[in-house]
């Protein structure tokens, strides 16, 4: 007996030993191969690029991993408990490897010959997840185990937990359980009752398996296992155990909602950012603030939709987008998945005429009611001047099968409408820093991402004049010098055939002043203008505003806006008559920080000597912190005399106060400054405007070059959307324009001579001159045979004056 026992006792040191020299061997073999633990400290877990309005509204996030890492203090001790109850409940025991649990799984696979389980403590699946790959093998789990003993030794428990929570996988590209509570009950972890902890909880063993969106059945077997596991261990009480039991299964998928619509701003950023940092810029965590404000992102993005979709209902109804005739409901549903809502305009299938109006059924399953004063306006198509006959009744315009497209109303209710043919463009700047306040690249993002905003390049039409007149004006002439508005044939180095201009309703004013030229948008004017300043000459000063000289015909035609520009390029030469005559570069991205809020980067623009931030961005003040060296402000360069940045702008003023841009005068302000702009044919329409606050400019016309319509032009088709925003933005704000500068004088003129006038000219009126270009007073000159009416000789007129 003493024999056997004391064979056993050898045996069991022997097996003991030999153990203990493998596992030793091993550590020996391995250890050299080992990461560092310590790594852990300093891990940077994937963390998607977020962009932000300048009020801090979420516009757009960009990574395929959504992850929201969070501290150990914030996790609820609730979903410790349940976490713990599911994967490790002797993970405040243990060193990094339970025994029990490993013992667990080499006994079930030697009974079925197949890993069934790994037997890993939360310690081993950190030491996995972070450095090893799922790979099941016995090398690689013993790799496991001693990188879990290590990090025992180096990591608080804590500290081990935190890494575990924000590493896991849960599911639908969900990291981490802050991620997870977001995409499955869209709030956080800390605002979840017990039930949805316990669900969450039980995602880490197998997120497709026991996924609450793909398998509800399962997930809730398994939610409440764990349930029973935490009243079984003494965590939790039984009202409360019984309370989880019977809540339901209400988790859905919840997409990351911005909190802010602009898709083409965060792609405008996120374009960006690539460009600072590539690839890394999906996973470092970046946080990007922009210029936009909130409030004026979405008075741009509703401008811009009700003034195409009120252009495209003056052109009528263009028919159904398809039609499902005797189709049961279930197939009417399905096909209706198919198709998306653009631009806030649903889709819906028609599923009963009535006098009255229309009942249809909407994606969501709900049959609604759509009225008869809706639909009023959709006479049929014909061309794009030519309507059909105004309809009677709803069977005019629609019948049951046709899928349509609806707008909801505040109230609920449905408005009969469709999708625009037509797109437009929106980009507002601070003129006095190139701050982007707003930009809408077209009707949809999810319809086209192409941002016709700063990618289409079009012909400004009448738009681009007063960068003409402003060469004018800084070559000597006045708003008062008189130009002959008459026919002309032209005929130079740059035409390759004799040209007849003409102006767009075919009449001729004769001799004008440039002031009333530019309101009434004579074209024979600027080309007269034009031709006397010479090409080359005016080429070179049009493109200090910041316009390519590729995209600038090398001929008289460039007088008629015949440049190739887009919206951005046209806002960003309209901010110098804006800001007092200095050339400022549009911008988007003010700052830039890091994962844990260190700022990396903090916008310095070249700003007008003297400005000050907008009101909705003065929190956004180049070096807000002082984390980042102190860079000294930089100062815009001055391009053109400030007094003709203020002359251009009273001459502005006039185009809304008696030329072109009437309709703007609604607004009920004295503060406004633009002009419209019209192709040939009313292929764009356009106008650009402004007040000392914003500069907006505003496109609309098709992608595929063609008419808007014979009666279409910049001010029935591009002035609405520009009221609309401008109206909206500089709601309850003073007039304010931009201060007068020294050197300029204001005189009495004589409407006929353009001269000086003396007491007593009847029709005189006060013009604005720099004082080195006054005209001489009447009393220098004899009366003689010029201008019909006029007192002036014809040989002392100015050679402008003589076309």
């Amino acid at each position: 007996m003493i024999r056997l026992l004391k064979f056993i006792w050898w045996s069991c040191v022997a097996v003991f030993c030999g153990l203990l020299l493998s596992f030793s061997g091993a550590f020996l073999y391995l250890s050299p191969t080992l990461p560092s633990v310590e790594s852990l400290r300093q891990v940077q877990l994937q963390i998607p690029l977020r962009v932000y309005s300048s009020d801090a509204k979420l516009i757009a996030e960009f990574g395929e991993m959504r992850r929201s890492p969070i501290r150990f203090d914030e996790i609820p001790k609730e979903f410790i408990s349940a976490l713990l109850a599911a994967e490790d409940d002797n993970f405040a025991n243990h060193y990094g490897v339970d025994v029990t649990s490993l013992m667990r799984a080499a006994t079930q696979l030697l009974k079925s010959g197949q890993i069934q389980s790994g037997g890993s403590t939360i310690t081993m699946q950190v030491a996995k997840n972070f450095f090893l790959t799922s790979e099941r093998s016995f090398s690689r789990k013993a790799t496991e185990i001693l990188l879990a003993l290590q990090i025992e030794r180096e990591l608080s428990k804590d500290e081990i937990l935190e890494l575990y929570v924000n590493k896991i996988y849960l599911g639908h590209r969900a990291y981490g359980i802050e991620a997870a509570a977001q995409v499955y009950y869209g709030k956080s972890i800390r605002d979840l009752n017990l039930a949805q902890m316990a669900m969450i909880a039980g995602l880490p063993k197998a997120p497709s398996r026991y996924n609450p969106l793909v398998n509800p059945t399962r997930a809730k077997e398994r939610r409440d296992w764990i349930l029973g596991r935490l009243y079984r261990l003494g965590r939790i009480d039984q009202a409360s155990y019984e309370q989880a039991l019977a809540e339901e299964v209400d988790a859905r998928y919840h997409v990351p909602a911005p909190e802010l619509s602009a898709p083409y701003i965060a792609e405008m950023a996120r374009a960006e950012m690539v460009g600072r940092y590539g690839s890394e810029a999906y996973t470092e965590g970046f946080n990007v603030t922009t210029t936009v404000p909130s409030q004026l992102q979405e008075v741009a993005n509703t401008a811009l939709r009700d003034g195409l979709i009120a252009y495209d209902q003056r052109h009528g109804y263009r028919g159904p987008e398809s039609r499902l005739p005797g189709m049961t409901r279930e197939t009417w549903l399905a096909e209706l998945a198919k198709y998306r809502s653009i631009g806030g305009l649903e889709p819906a299938v028609v599923t009963q005429v009535e006098k009255s109006g229309i009942l249809v059924l909407t994606r969501n399953s709900e049959e609604q009611a759509v009225s008869w004063d809706s639909m009023k306006w959709a006479r049929p198509f014909l061309n794009t001047n030519s309507l059909g006959p105004r309809p009677q009744q709803p069977g005019d315009v629609t019948q049951i099968g046709d899928i349509v497209r609806v707008q909801r109303q505040e109230d609920g209710s449905l408005r009969f409408t469709q999708v625009p043919a037509a797109q437009s463009a929106l980009v507002s700047l601070d003129p006095y820093s190139g701050a982007i306040q707003s930009l809408v690249g077209g009707f949809s993002f999810d319809q086209s991402n192409y941002n016709r905003a700063v990618q289409a390049k079009r012909q400004p039409g009448s738009s681009f004049k007063p960068f003409i007149y402003s060469a004018a004006l800084d070559s000597g002439y006045t708003a008062a010098t008189l130009v002959n508005d008459a026919p002309i044939i032209l005929s130079d180095d740059y035409l390759s055939q004799k040209w007849r201009p003409k102006n767009d309703n075919n009449t001729f004013l004769g001799p004008i002043r440039m002031r009333e030229a530019l309101y009434k948008s004579r074209n024979l004017v600027s080309i007269r203008l034009l031709q006397d300043m010479g090409i080359d000459r005016s080429l070179r000063y049009i493109e200090r505003f910041g316009f390519a000289p590729q995209d600038l015909p090398r001929n008289l035609s460039l007088a008629l806006g015949t440049a190739s520009l887009t919206p951005m390029e046209i806002a960003e030469g309209w901010a110098v008559f804006a800001n007092g005559g200095y050339k400022i570069e549009p911008y988007l991205i003010e700052r830039i920080d890091d994962r844990n809020g260190k700022p990396l980067f903090r916008a310095n623009p070249a700003r007008v000597p003297g400005s000050a931030p907008t009101e909705e961005n003065a929190n956004l003040t180049v070096n807000a912190t002082d984390e980042l060296p102190l860079e000294e402000p930089k100062v815009a360069e001055q391009i053109i005399d400030e007094r003709t940045a203020y002359i251009m702008t009273s001459m502005l003023q006039d185009v809304i106060k008696r030329g072109t841009g009437r309709r703007a005068l609604a607004l009920g302000r004295n503060d406004l400054a633009g002009k419209t702009g019209t192709t040939n044919e009313s292929k764009d329409s356009w106008f650009s405007g402004y007040n000392a606050d914003y500069v907006t400019t505003v496109w609309a016309g098709f992608d595929q070059p063609e008419s808007l319509g014979r009666h279409e032009y910049g001010g029935t088709v591009a002035l609405p959307i520009w009221m609309n925003y401008m109206g909206a933005v500089l709601k309850d704000r003073p007039n304010h324009l931009p201060k007068e500068p020294k050197g300029l004088l204001t005189l009495r003129v004589d409407p006929i001579s353009g001269r000086a006038a003396a007491p007593g000219t009847p029709d005189a009126y006060f013009e604005l001159f720099k004082s080195e270009d006054s005209p001489p007073p009447m009393s220098e000159f004899e009366p003689g045979m010029g201008v019909p009416g006029s007192p002036l000789p014809a040989d002392e007129m100015a050679p402008i004056d003589l076309f």
